[in-house]
């Protein structure tokens, strides 16, 4: 009786198993499942070893590996849901969980040390064979798809960081815009991160394994790239309504509605419907250190910083806190204006570019020692 109760079990260890391996590798709908409690596993691991490491440079380089720590540990657990589940199984046929155990591992891995002749159990062993099979064959079809989405969205990435530093940050990126004299082409430029926000929002949804792939460069991170070109664009609103784009209203819009997607995703609450007059966390004084950024380069203003800064805050109190939330989780690069992370660190920012010109070609030069 107890063996035919193990073999029922083992049927839905199966059949879960398998729906788990659908709903991740086949069937993308943003369900997390297992994900979630490997993930949870693989991350408590990462922030206890991390603490060992000193520099954010260090703790990037081996958190880099976590994406693909995450993927293998995803796949040995389900080999293991398998492997369990089939000699379950196999128990009433084997008579012996042992016996079961070492035939189901055969089996699944393909290997046939330890096939019995008998209907019963070749039928189970064909099954865990194929199973075994499929399961490896879909997790390296997955890769591809996973790395093309990578590559596009770190495309983006790249572009940024001569417009926005690295890191990226909202007001900098303001700033290469006027003092290149450029900033009539902003309105394209925010156009195409609302076409990167939702093929974001679209394959991170699908497959929340990319939230953990990290950029090449130790101050390159696609959520803080995303935060940059946002606070820009509300920046752009607040101070210079007038001369802002209307595709940087669109380029918000889809923004949030990203980070928003994203949290839905992975179980991060938020305020649906928040108020402009909601406080925000990050301060006037903060903000002034952007806005003087601004005034230095001679950004069109068109209102004060008190009142911009009223202005700035209605935009950003719509996803200010998945952001801090999400930087704070993935242990982003700590960024100006990106909130707190695991581990204390002074926020990391862009190197300012000096508008050198003919008429001043020693604006902001350093003394250099004169040639021997």
């Amino acid at each position: 009786m107890l063996r035919l109760i193990g073999a029922v079990i083992g049927v839905l260890i199966v059949l879960t198993t398998t729906m788990s391996i659908l709903w991740t590798l086949v069937i993308p709908r943003g369900r997390l499942g297992v994900i979630r409690q490997v993930d949870r596993v693989v991350d408590a691991a990462y922030v206890i070893l991390s603490r060992l490491l000193g520099s954010y440079q260090r703790r990037d380089t081996f958190l880099a590996t976590q994406a693909a720590v995450l993927l293998g540990a995803l796949l040995i657990c389900w080999l293991a849901a398998y492997l369990f589940g089939y000699a379950l199984i196999l128990w009433p046929i084997e008579h012996n969980f042992a016996f079961a155990l070492r035939e189901s591992g055969s089996s699944l891995f393909t290997l046939g040390f330890a096939w019995r002749p008998s209907a019963g159990s070749a039928i189970v062993d064909f099954i865990a064979a194929a199973s075994g099979l499929i399961v490896v064959a879909l997790q390296i079809a997955y890769l591809p798809t996973i790395y093309a989405a990578y590559n596009r969205r770190e495309t983006e990435i790249t572009l940024l960081a001569p417009r926005a530093g690295a890191p990226a940050w909202g007001p900098e990126l303001l700033s290469r815009f006027t003092f290149s004299g450029v900033i009539e082409s902003a309105g394209p430029f925010f156009e195409s991160w609302e076409r990167w926000s939702a093929d974001v929002a679209e394959s991170h949804t699908s497959y929340p394994v990319l939230l953990r792939f990290r950029s090449p460069k130790p101050l390159s991170s696609w959520l803080i790239g995303l935060l940059a070109v946002m606070d820009a664009a509300a920046l752009f609103l607040a101070a210079a309504p007038a001369r802002a784009p209307f595709q940087a209203r669109l380029s918000l819009q889809m923004g949030f509605n990203c980070l928003r997607t994203l949290a839905s995703t992975i179980g991060i609450p938020f305020d649906v419907d928040p108020l402009p007059s909601d406080p925000i966390e990050l301060s006037y004084e903060e903000f002034l250190v952007g806005w003087e950024r601004m005034v230095a380069v001679g950004f069109p203003l068109e209102r004060g910083p008190e009142e911009a800064y009223e202005h700035f805050k209605g935009w950003r109190v719509n996803y200010e806190s998945i952001a801090y939330a999400l930087a704070y989780a993935l242990d982003v690069v700590p960024a100006a204006w990106s909130g707190p992370r695991r581990h204390q660190a002074e926020p990391i920012r862009p190197k300012v570019i000096l508008n050198r010109t003919p008429a001043n070609p020693l604006e902001g030069e350093r003394p250099r020692p004169h040639p021997r």
